[in-house]
């Protein structure tokens, strides 16, 4: 039996907790602190006070399911049997995941990368030829019940089979995952019976795959699939979500069959609203419009998304307002944000909407819509007073920035060839071979948080804050020396984020003080937020990395944010152009690399981590999205001279489609996360034609376990076959900030150990 239409939704929320309530009671349950029973009351309150706000708020259909103490990936796994075999031995549902999560000292990690084009993380499935897939829906069922008995009209959530597959890593000879699907859609529809027994009246399976390149491909398995899946007899009304842009020929294929709803994404690509008007079969179909951002900060245009609602009103059956993709990516709500805003960003808070504000958002355009604009005509009139107030704003127009861009990008932004810069920098630096390095940050204890508190809360000074800092950065050097680590770092105890730290420091950027997002498990950040043009003011580092170089003879790399990632990482102007930022971004970085070497640093880190992360979903918009990403690198590290060497680090990203992109920056030394992957980049790397030096992470960080010696040996050894020893690095993952001291110290031991033995060999 078809449910009812519903008219106002989102497509997910956040699921940390508004104080970061989930993460403080994970990371307890796995320190010993806090109880399984106690983490549990934790995560059923966050539960239950969200459908609570959501239904009060005026949603007729309240997502579910959309909770995890991890990752939703990993939850789908798990649903699904799909949890690698070596965690099968552990009885506990729960440790299991975290198992598979964050592995243990006998278990390695599932890998993980990143979702989409977004800074959120999921873990990878692994699918082996001997993965059995079965049902396990006792999560699923458990959050509707909940929602049910609170009286929310419960609307489960669950990662549709063609992502999850598409998604999943072929392991031990297996084929490609999708081939599988099959086998999965009984579990589907089994699943379906159950809801539908539990009271579910309608279930919204994610495909968003279905906007990438590879979903131009599979608009066949869509229709395929959700034919059969829509025959289920037994069943709630299917939604199909789609979102992070255009689901191209698979809008028609989702179309054409029996499911009652799809979700489209109205923000991210405009020309989907043409691509609907065009698709007569939705006809039939609700409607499920995304017209308020999930993905970005600023308050919607209220407006021109009625206008859109306007234009697709004859599209489909039904209309239903909801948000672009799951607020799962964007903050609680601007209420926490109450300390006065910094100086020269007075106001820039009222242009701002979070996720509560969102939801308000989608409230007023579905009253519009179904009531009619009048009744909500105040809240149309503060959209456009605050709309135009941002429009006319002088922040966002600081002509000498652009006038000594437009100069720059004139005079070009080359340095000599690689070769020569190479030959000059080894006569200067005199490093040994396979020299070790880290990335960056290393672990911050408490006494870097008590004082970073005591700061913000007046009980110390400056003066006294710099002298804590300076004492841990003494420790961190002298740590590292004693450890016989060959290029060193200051360890960043005075950063609270490698983005955010740059942000607070930078006009045009505003920090929030509680605007927390999940970045993958109990990991979260703070986005800074870009609103007008940048201008570096003062150095942001010097005084920081240069006091470290005085404590040693060996080198201190400057440790800096490329332009692409303080972007990526950031929530970004919807005003200009992408590159337009990236350039302003990059001529303050250019700037701070100046003036660390004035002071006499040799080694300069411009760290990437993002550069794969923003590439578009679609291979027709990468070429230029490449073109201006490595310009930007390039113009932030072209002022100093050929015998500084600059270095970068990405991480945590399928590289793949951007393996030349890497060789355009054009860095002396890429660092590059390969443990997981077991070394399988530097093949890619080969190929590409990259011929500067690279130090290919040789042991995880984002797992607590310790790399015996003989595993870094072996990774090292294995790495030599595809690099050569004059052009090899050694060095972690990752940085280290969110790692203890204790495994710190054990892993860097074995890993200079390693470096060591293997360096003896050669």
């Amino acid at each position: 039996m078809t449910a009812p239409n519903f008219t106002r939704t989102v497509l997910g929320v956040p699921r940390i907790g508004p104080r970061r309530e989930l993460k403080r009671a994970i990371e307890g349950y796995w320190k010993g602190s806090v109880s399984r029973a106690d983490l549990e009351t934790t995560a059923a309150g966050l539960r239950r006070d969200e459908w609570a706000r959501l239904a009060a708020a005026g949603l007729d259909s309240v997502p579910t399911n959309t909770f995890s103490y991890y990752d939703q990936i990993l939850d789908t796994a798990e649903l699904l049997g799909a949890l690698p075999p070596r965690v099968a031995g552990i009885e506990d549902r729960l440790d299991r995941c975290f198992a598979a999560a964050r592995g243990t000292a006998e278990v390695t990690p599932l890998e993980m990368t990143k979702w989409f084009d977004t800074n959120y993380h999921y873990l990878v499935p692994e699918i082996g030829p001997d993965t059995v897939f079965s049902l396990h829906s006792e999560k699923v069922l458990d959050d509707l019940d909940e929602a049910l008995a609170q009286g929310v009209p419960a609307r489960p959530v669950v990662v549709g089979p063609i992502t999850f597959l598409a998604l999943s890593k072929a392991v031990d000879g297996a084929g490609d995952p999708l081939a599988r699907i099959d086998e999965l859609l009984p579990l589907y529809r089994d699943l379906f019976a159950r809801l539908a027994t539990a009271g579910a009246q309608w279930v919204q399976l994610d495909e968003p795959v279905l906007v990438s390149e590879a979903g131009l491909a599979l608009a066949d398995t869509a229709a395929k699939v959700y034919g059969e899946l829509a025959s289920a007899v037994e069943r709630p009304s299917i939604a199909v979500a789609t979102y992070f842009g255009s689901p191209g020929p698979s809008l028609a294929a989702l179309a054409g069959t029996g499911v009652e709803a799809i979700a489209v994404d109205l923000v991210t690509d405009p020309a989907v609203v043409e691509l609907v008007a065009g698709t007569p079969a939705l006809a039939g179909k609700l409607l499920l419009a995304g017209v308020v951002d999930g993905r970005n900060v600023w308050r919607t245009d209220l407006e021109a998304a009625l206008a859109t609602l306007g234009t697709l009103s004859g599209s489909a059956a039904a209309l239903a307002v909801s948000t672009s993709c799951s607020l799962l990516h964007v903050p609680y709500t601007v209420a926490a944000e109450t300390a006065p805003e910094p100086a020269g960003a007075e106001g820039v808070r009222a242009w701002l909407s979070f996720a509560e504000e969102k939801i308000g958002e989608v409230v007023v355009l579905s009253r519009a819509l179904t009531e009619g604009r009048p009744v909500v005509a105040a809240e149309f009139a503060e959209s456009a007073a605050v709309r135009a107030a941002r429009e006319a704003d002088a922040r966002l127009n600081d002509g000498a920035v652009r006038d000594r861009l437009a100069a720059l990008r004139a005079a070009g932004t080359g340095r000599a060839a690689a070769a020569e810069r190479a030959v000059a920098q080894r006569d200067r630096l005199g490093l040994p071979l396979l020299p070790t390095t880290t990335i960056g940050s290393y672990p911050q204890t408490g006494a870097i948080r008590v004082a970073r508190a005591d700061l913000r809360a007046g009980r110390i000074d400056e003066a006294e804050y710099v002298r804590r800092m300076q004492a841990e950065i003494a420790d961190v050097v002298k740590l590292q020396e004693d450890l016989g680590i060959d290029v060193l770092v200051h360890g960043e105890p005075e950063r609270n984020d490698m983005v955010q730290y740059f942000a607070e420091r930078l006009e045009g950027f505003l920090a929030t003080d509680n605007g927390w997002v999940q970045s993958y498990g109990t990991r979260c950040v703070r986005p800074p937020i870009l609103y007008g043009d940048v201008r570096r003011a003062e150095p942001m580092t010097v005084s920081w990395i240069a006091y470290a170089q005085t404590l040693t003879e060996r080198p201190v790399k400057g440790m800096l944010t490329g332009p692409v990632t303080i972007l990526a990482w950031s929530f970004v102007r919807d005003d200009q152009p992408l590159a337009d930022s990236a350039d302003q971004v990059a001529l303050a970085i250019r700037d701070e690399t100046v003036d660390l070497e004035r002071a006499g640093v040799k080694i300069i880190q411009v760290d990437e981590p993002a550069l794969r992360e923003l590439l578009p979903l679609r291979a027709a918009d990468r070429p230029a999205y490449l073109d201006w990403a490595t310009g930007s690198f390039r113009l932030s590290t072209s002022g100093v001279v050929d015998d500084t060497q600059i270095h970068t680090h990405l991480c945590y990203s399928e590289f793949g489609d951007v393996i030349g992109a890497i060789a355009d920056l054009d860095a002396d030394v890429t660092s590059i996360e390969a443990a997981r992957s077991r070394m399988e980049i530097l093949d890619d790397l080969n190929e590409a034609g990259f011929a500067n030096q690279v130090g290919p992470g040789v042991y995880d960080i984002h797992s607590p376990r310790v790399p015996a010696q003989d595993e870094v040996e072996a990774s090292l050894r294995a790495a030599l076959e595809a690099v050569p020893a004059e052009r090899l690095w050694v060095n972690p993952d990752c940085g280290l900030k969110t790692r203890g001291t204790e495994e710190t110290v054990a892993s860097l031991r074995n890993l200079v150990a390693a470096a060591k033995a293997v360096r003896a060999t050669l």
